[in-house]
């Protein structure tokens, strides 16, 4: 029986951030700017555990950076106002220029119920496809993929597979970081049943560190490792000719493709040895039960298509498709990116699965009974922009995301818009880099104040709930949208309750289906409001007439297993691809390869995980990996700034040497925004190459220049209110993040550092102490109080325990803690050390003390600390401490850490 957290006073939702879809019970603190959240032991994605990020949701709840009223060009009006203008400026638009000048751009972070009336109105009332979603940016390539070989854009399997496979093959994800409660699930599996891990990735990562083979390939060479792979299984007995003869077509292209890949050329191609080849293709040769996992290493490329249907194909060939334990699946990366996938809210595809033939058309048409029914597809995220620069595009509405930040070439992006007529956002957060160049805003409501469904990786839809009244004016994305629909003159939209909206996107996806589409969730065509209220966690497809497509095996859905592929012949297509270089390739000017992805405690552009300081106390600032090798050939040290360039656009970062990249290539996150750094946007850097099928971006692989910033001193310090952006401005670098009672910032200049501290300290300093070597420290104080405390080095980065003085910000001083404020640590001259385990808040310096004293296990850190006991994602950092500070029984780690 599902749990009833209605007895413990918590609300039962799911979390707001990856696609894992983890269930919570959260119970909100009086005045709602505050709960407490721990995870839902009844869902089945996660089963009670959540990862750093999913903890501390209870702390990212404050109103503090609310929009909370519509606004046009910055002055406050009534919703009637706000509303009227956005249909009157849409529809002056669509009569003067046609219904493809304006356009939607959404998200995955709103509700499937947000999505669907979105799509109706641009769809079959507007009458243009110009709908698309961040989701462009995530998992296009894997529904171009998933569409060529299957017919459908269908994930086959579910997350219990994790603990039934033999062989989990990775491909481009850190799924210790990205996805931390599925790589629990798999960590688990290793322990118990012996489960072997690959993974495929340039880097060394948190998820390498449990890899029995890390196959560390050439960024972009995954066509050609799959192509491999094809062939050699295709000569070898796992090669499954029932399954192909029965359930395939197109096996004879696709292997001649794939024999132009021989052992040596993959070599050359990935890098790998030959032993490290053979030894992948021996594991999956011989492991039945396989699972390939692959996210944004494989759909961010422009030859992400194919590096998916050569994943697909690898299954194929091999039967090992739709049953326990084996299977490909690709794991999205935001809460609702299948939900939105299901409603047809990219530009290519129609509602409930359907595309934009000329049957789905009409159907689709016939059941809203659309006025304007659009007769193609529209502009895919990067055309749409493009557009907007051209004057194409004349007006847009932008919904729950910062395409100024995430998209490529971000800064023509910002130029795009800054030249559209008319920018509408609807958005929740006041300093979005997107919200500062709209002409109306639209106060949206949050998670805890939104109430609908979303859809997980593995096809399961949950109910998010809302437990906080929405603040000030703000509306759900679904209500704004159906009243702009009716200003515009159109019927159909008056919707009172989000589940009027859920039973119509059921009753549309049963509508002239008969096993036709793998979308069907029609049982609930004719859901109650209570019943919705009540809806507990279910995998679609859910049909009318309570049977299923496919295979159910122990309550889990699967797809595929005995063929039945939504192809005309229901029969699966084996693609043929072939190996093909990034577009865009180094040259002596841009002689270096970026990659970008995320790190462990922040999601997206930091507009929620950058509101608490927890999250920001393991990785505070944007960083660039890079190779000790490639340091030395640069003259770069550790800590250094560095100007990071490209075609497209440039960074500034801080510099993180380590073998844990190759040399030539660099890392650096992508979550940094203007609200938090100088020039931390990291999708500036990356170009306009994108895959031609699924319009997906070239992410990994942007050729890059690194160049010291050359400053003449740098900063560090700790402030209670947070310095104003005309003083940060004035900075050659700056990075804001949180901490419990304030702000820290790192900062960096040229001039006077005394300057530097007078603009952000003011004239009133309560120590200040100059050292001979130039540099400067300062503070002033409210009675027992920190107020601010700032340290300026001439030498280089500013050497402190920053984790002390930021803890400093929350503390009662005596004098003697006043006095040592200027020192920069702790009186005992011991540093706490970098925040290693953000659940628990455990620091480097305990962990090491703790090793010292006899911990020689991560389960023993565990005991004495509590570091890892949560979400496990820093359990590989807890390992390589154990390693290097207690070598000589590094080999008892125990295998919860493997």
């Amino acid at each position: 029986m599902p749990f009833d957290p209605s007895s413990a006073g918590e609300t039962a939702t799911t979390c707001p951030y990856c696609g894992v879809g983890c269930g919570v019970l959260v119970k909100p603190a009086p005045g709602g700017e505050s709960a407490v959240v721990r995870g839902d032991p009844s869902h089945p994605a996660n089963l009670g555990r959540l990862c750093s990020k999913g903890s501390a949701l209870g702390e990212t709840l404050s109103l503090d950076d609310r929009i909370l009223q519509p606004s046009i060009h910055g002055e406050t009006v009534s919703w009637d106002t706000a509303i009227q203008t956005v249909a009157n400026g849409f529809s002056e638009t669509i009569a003067k220029h046609g219904p493809d000048s304006v356009a939607f751009y959404v998200s995955g972070q709103i509700l499937t119920e947000d999505y669907y009336v979105a799509n109706k109105l641009m769809k079959g009332f507007i009458g243009s496809s110009n709908i698309d979603t961040n989701s462009r940016l995530c998992m296009a390539s894997s529904v171009v993929g998933h569409k060529r070989a299957f017919g459908t854009d269908t994930v086959p399997g579910c997350y219990t597979d994790l603990e039934s496979a033999d062989l989990i093959v990775m491909v481009g994800s850190n799924f210790a970081w990205c996805h931390p409660v599925l790589h629990q699930r798999v960590l688990a599996a290793k322990e118990a049943r012996g489960t072997k891990l690959i993974v495929i990735d340039p880097r060394q990562t948190a998820t390498t560190e449990a890899a029995d083979l890390h196959l560390a390939i050439k960024p972009g060479s995954d066509v050609a490792l799959f192509n491999w792979l094809l062939w050699k299984l295709s000569q070898s007995s796992a090669m499954n000719e029932a399954f192909v003869g029965h359930h395939t077509n197109g096996l004879s292209d696709a292997l001649i493709a794939a024999c132009e890949i021989s052992d040596l050329l993959c070599r050359d191609l990935t890098g790998l040895t030959v032993d490290e080849l053979n030894a992948f293709f021996e594991l999956v040769r011989d492991t039945r039960k396989t699972m390939t996992i692959y996210s944004q290493g494989v759909n961010q490329s422009s030859a992400g298509s194919d590096k998916v249907n050569a994943i697909l194909n690898t299954h194929l060939i091999t039967g090992r498709i739709g049953k326990p334990g084996m299977g490909p699946f690709s794991i999205t990366g935001q809460p609702n990116a299948m939900g939105g996938r299901e409603v047809g809210g990219l530009a290519n595809q129609l509602a409930a699965h359907m595309d934009h033939s000329a049957g789905d058309l009409d159907r689709v048409a016939r059941f809203w009974n659309a006025p304007n029914m659009t007769s193609g597809q529209g502009l895919k995220a990067i055309d749409m922009f493009d557009a907007a620069l051209a004057g194409q595009v004349k007006a847009i509405w932008i919904m729950a995301t910062n395409p100024v930040v995430s998209m490529p070439q971000a800064d023509k992006v910002k130029a795009a818009l800054e030249a559209c007529p008319l920018v509408v956002v609807s958005d929740v957060v006041q300093d979005s880099d997107t919200v500062q160049l709209a002409d109306v805003v639209l106060p949206a409501t949050a998670w805890g104040e939104k109430t609908g469904t979303v859809t997980n990786s593995e096809r399961r839809i949950s109910r998010q709930r809302s437990f906080l009244t929405p603040p000030g004016e703000a509306r759900h994305d679904w209500q704004a949208l159906s009243s702009v629909a009716s200003a515009m003159g159109f019927e159909g939209f008056d919707y009172d309750a989000p589940h009027e909206i859920y039973s119509e996107h059921a009753a549309l996806s049963g509508f002239e289906n008969e096993d036709t589409r793998d979308f069907d969730i029609s049982a609930h065509k004719d859901i109650s409001a209570q019943a919705y209220e009540d809806l507990q966690p279910f995998q679609w497809p859910l049909p009318a007439e309570e049977h299923k497509q496919g295979t159910e095996v122990d309550g889990h859905h699967r797809f595929f297993a005995d063929g039945n592929f939504y192809t005309p012949d229901r029969k699966a297509r084996f693609i043929a691809v072939s190996f093909k270089p990034a577009k865009v390739l180094p040259d002596p000017d841009f002689p270096l390869v970026l990659n970008t992805g995320r790190v462990r405690d922040h999601w997206h552009t930091m507009t929620r995980t950058g509101k608490t300081g927890r999250l920001s106390s393991h990785l505070a600032e944007p960083f660039l990996e890079m190779h000790p090798d490639t340091a030395n050939v640069l003259g770069l040290e550790k800590a250094d700034l560095v100007r990071v360039t490209s075609r497209s656009g440039a960074a500034v970062l801080r510099l993180l040497v380590t073998d844990r990249v190759r040399p030539g290539d660099v890392f650096a996150p992508m979550h940094w925004t203007g609200r938090f750094s100088s020039d931390g946007r990291i999708d500036a850097l990356v170009g306009a190459a994108h895959d031609p099928l699924s319009g997906q971006q070239e992410s990994k692989f942007t050729p890059v220049s690194v160049a010291p910033l050359g400053t003449e001193w740098y900063g560090f310090g700790v402030f209670k209110s947070e310095p104003s952006k005309d003083v940060l401005s004035k900075f050659d670098y700056w990075c804001l993040a949180r901490a419990e009672g304030g702000w820290r910032l790192e900062c960096a200049g040229s001039g006077k550092s005394a300057d530097a501290v007078s603009a952000l300290l003011g004239p009133d300093l309560h120590a200040q102490l100059s050292l001979p070597n130039g540099g400067l420290r300062a503070a002033t104080f409210a009675d027992d109080e920190l107020e601010a405390a700032i340290i300026i080095s001439k030498e280089g980065p500013v050497e402190a325990d920053r984790t002390h003085l930021a803890a400093l910000l929350a503390a009662e001083l005596d004098d003697a803690a006043r006095a040592g404020v200027l020192a920069g640590r702790a009186a005992s001259g011991q540093s706490a050390g970098p925040i290693i385990c953000s659940c628990e808040g455990v620091g480097q310096t305990t962990l090491i003390n703790t090793i010292h004293n006899g911990a020689r296990t991560v389960t023993d850190l565990g005991k004495c600390t509590k570091a890892g006991t949560n979400c496990g994602s820093c359990k590989p950092e807890l390992k390589r401490l154990i390693a290097d500070h207690a070598p000589q029984q590094a080999a008892q780690v125990d295998k919860e850490a493997v």
